[in-house]
């Protein structure tokens, strides 16, 4: 999610609670898994001329995600071209935990409210997945969308239990001197974003990149172990050396 702040780009994140077992207390981007009933819903979708049916699903996803963790809904009444306002988003916040909590499927929360989820609003980004040496892996997709004004994001007080609004350099900065923990491939896509200076630069950005899988590995070198990741990727960096216990 980004806006433009005062001093320029600035994106929603949050901190993860501490009992979660995947980096947990850290800085990250609103998000979490596909659903079941994510595939189920392409007949409320805008914008999905040609996307198939897994591609549907994460875009529902996200969207379905960032409204359970951070209150911000892209979708539209059904007929408008508009976005759900701020006062029409509040008669809907009760929904975010029966969503969350899986017991109301996306599609009968749509069909009961006669929305459409506005995946057109949505940018493909980037695309990690978890080492294979690692004991817990995801497949993770990243999409860039402008937060509508009038929507207030707010942490869900469960999985996160904090959230700012950050320009991407205060965020790198914060990491650097223990303020934050942001882990490595989170980290690369702040910094991607803070080449970008507004929220216009950064989906035309998105848009103009192609985007390359990124599966990190580990190479052992005689100075240490250090990760990597395809320099096709079009990070910064594409290499980093690994920190030594103590």
């Amino acid at each position: 999610m980004l806006r433009d702040g005062p001093d320029g780009l600035e994106t929603f994140m949050v901190v993860r609670h501490h009992q979660i077992d995947f980096a947990s207390g850290a800085l990250v981007f609103p998000g979490g898994k596909v659903d079941d009933d994510d595939y189920e819903v392409r007949e409320y979708c805008d914008g999905i001329d040609g996307a198939s049916d897994t591609e549907i699903a994460l875009m529902a996803g996200a969207i379905r995600e960032a409204f359970e963790e951070c209150g911000i809904l892209l979708a539209r009444e059904t007929g408008s071209d508009q976005l759900v306002s701020g006062e029409r988003l509040k008669t809907l916040e009760h929904y975010r935990k029966p969503l969350n909590d899986m017991e109301i499927t996306l599609g009968a929360f749509l069909e009961q409210e006669n929305l459409r989820l506005a995946c057109d609003q949505l940018q493909h980004f980037a695309h990690w997945i978890t080492p294979e040496m690692m004991p817990k892996r995801f497949d993770t997709h990243f999409y860039l969308a402008s937060a509508p004004s009038d929507h207030l994001a707010v942490h869900d007080g469960h999985e996160s239990v904090d959230s700012i609004w950050i320009s991407p350099a205060d965020a790198l900065k914060g990491n650097a001197d223990g303020t934050y923990t942001i882990i490595f491939p989170t980290r690369l896509n702040v910094e991607m974003l803070g080449t970008s200076t507004n929220v216009e630069n950064a989906m035309q950005m998105a848009r103009e990149r192609t985007v390359v899988s990124v599966l990190p590995w580990i190479e052992k070198r005689d100075d240490g172990n250090y990760l990597c990741i395809p320099p096709e990727a079009g990070y910064a960096i594409s290499e980093e050396i690994m920190s030594q216990p103590g």
